[in-house]
């Protein structure tokens, strides 16, 4: 049984209210100390009142954890014992985990191209700069902590609170009970990297508790789905991070044959669990085609334990796969199965089973179901015209457009609630160092002064 202990300004703290973590077995494999509301409120005063590290040190410090995130044991684990212990208690595909694992230590090592490309071109970093003599505008921070409520359906989600640290923000990490072991990794390398115990705190808490830790913040950041971003929406300093629904739209005088490698990679790939992966595809013309050629190759992937070096498709409990079978079923209603209307359910025979994946072909580009966003590769295919136009295209994180329409990827560029247009044969989860996820953090998080000394 890991111990998994409360990280705030003083240190370590196993507190009496824990939970334990158990595996897909289901045995146990971690206790998660959860930090009482006292607690969390002394944490985040001594938070706010520690100086943050001079910019360049914080730099260094990031390279510094990155590697030893990726390469060193920490809190008692090797990297391998680590990603083995990530696999088995969520059901990731080992092979996706140390992928994660690349991505947060190359996020890390990469941390000052990603908060520069953030700040506007005018600005300056600090009033010590020369131009502020004359008078400049410099990059400010809107507070001095930032809480986040993270996700744990992946473990490079995390990278989406890296720009906070690195701009200076004392950061608390309330983790997602489902993976706390990633952000505790990464807590713990931080701190030990130079950032210390006031400069980032790991704050598991119970749902009473939670918030608690963005109350007593300046701002703060929250993972969740329609009913979390429905709950915060109206909050100026909490930024919510909902489903993505990301979408593919395939117009008329396209080859989408060519390209079904990157309509699957979309669908399926990192497992088909993220925020980015395509769960619409609309078609101008019929959509049976497209749906057909998705089902046959969504159907050769294999049903496999995570821990199996070919696995790509998530697994959990066969007794909750089986209520996501019916749910789906439920909510599929009036839609024509291509794959997966019989079950999603890949009983593995061990008391777990993969969730294998699903496509379904709708009448309408304005069905509800292509709002919906699974934790498995899930495809709603609908037909698309022109004069449904943009309608059934918004509220979308990304947007792999294969078109040549010039007037029309205009118009998806300029629509506010698409997040990010790809023009092409490139698959919706690719994502650049360096580039802006649903936009930079450092929108949020920052605004510029102008400063005369």
């Amino acid at each position: 049984m890991l111990p998994l202990d409360v990280l705030g300004p003083g240190g370590p703290y196993r507190s009496r209210r824990q939970e334990t973590i158990r595996g897909l077995a289901p045995d146990p494999v971690a206790t998660l100390s959860l930090a009482p509301s006292l607690y969390v409120t002394r944490a985040i005063k001594a938070m706010r009142r520690a100086p943050a590290l001079p910019f360049d040190a914080r730099i260094a410090a990031f390279a510094q954890a990155g590697r030893a995130f990726a390469t060193q044991s920490i809190g008692g684990l090797t990297p391998e014992e680590y990603q083995r212990t990530v696999s088995v208690v969520t059901g990731l595909p080992i092979t996706l985990v140390r992928q994660a694992v690349d991505d947060l230590a190359q996020a890390a090592e990469r941390i000052r191209q990603s908060v520069e490309n953030a700040r506007p071109a005018a600005a300056v970093g600090s009033w010590r700069d020369p131009r502020a003599r004359d008078g400049a505008a410099v990059w400010t921070r809107r507070g001095e902590v930032f809480a986040v409520h993270a996700a744990g359906n992946h473990p490079a989600v995390h990278q989406g609170w890296f720009d906070a640290l690195a701009l200076g923000y004392r950061v608390a990490v309330r983790p997602s009970r489902r993976e706390p072991f990633t952000p505790h990794r990464l807590v713990t390398a931080l701190r030990e990297a130079g950032f210390g115990d006031e400069g980032i705190a790991f704050l598991p808490t119970d749902h009473n508790v939670a918030d608690d830790i963005l109350r007593h913040a300046d701002l703060g950041m929250v993972y969740g789905g329609a009913d979390v971003v429905g709950k915060y929406a109206g909050d100026p300093h909490i930024l919510p991070q909902g489903p993505g629904r990301s979408k593919i739209l395939l117009t008329a005088e396209t080859d989408w044959e060519s390209i079904v490698d990157t309509l699957v990679e979309s669908i399926s790939g990192g497992g088909g669990v993220g925020c980015v992966n395509a769960t619409g595809v609309l078609v101008e013309g019929d959509p049976a085609p497209v749906a057909a050629a998705l089902a046959e190759r969504l159907a050769a992937l294999p049903s496999l334990p995570p821990t199996d070096e070919r696995a790509v498709l998530p697994v959990m409990p066969v007794d909750p796969a089986r209520r996501w079978d019916a749910y789906l079923r439920q909510r599929a209603a009036g839609s024509k199965a291509w794959l997966g209307g019989d079950s999603i359910v890949g009983d593995l025979g061990d008391g777990s089973a993969a969730l294998r994946p699903a496509v379904h072909q709708l009448d309408s580009p304005f069905a509800e179901q292509l709002g919906m966003e699974l934790g498995f590769p899930c495809a709603w295919v609908a037909p698309w015209d022109r004069e449904a136009g943009i309608r059934p295209l918004r509220d979308t994180l990304v947007l792999t457009a294969v078109t040549t329409d010039e007037d029309l990827i205009d118009a998806l560029v300029a629509e506010p609630s698409i997040a990010n247009v790809y023009v092409g044969d490139h698959p919706t989860p690719w994502m650049g160092h360096g580039l802006p996820h649903d936009g930079y953090l450092a929108e949020f998080l920052m605004r510029t002064k102008t400063i005369r000394r």
